[in-house]
């Protein structure tokens, strides 16, 4: 049998999909997926720069980070 890995976007759609494989009888396991602080914090900044239009395109940063 196949597995699926299910990722709502919401915690609406994760009771949604919980009532439903209840309601069907499929087993299901619940894992907590979550990243370190660190981490969540460099991508919310990130996306704030971004949104702000503070971004380099690949080879802009390639010629500064890497020899050439």
């Amino acid at each position: 049998m196949e597995a699926l890995v299910i990722h709502p976007e919401n915690k609406e759609q994760l009771r949604a999909v919980k009532a439903f494989l209840k309601a069907m009888k499929v087993p299901f396991q619940q894992q907590d997926v979550s990243l370190p602080k660190h981490i969540q914090e460099s991508i919310e900044k990130g996306l704030d720069q971004a949104t702000k239009g503070q971004t380099v395109s690949f080879d802009v940063f390639k010629s500064k980070h890497f020899i050439s």
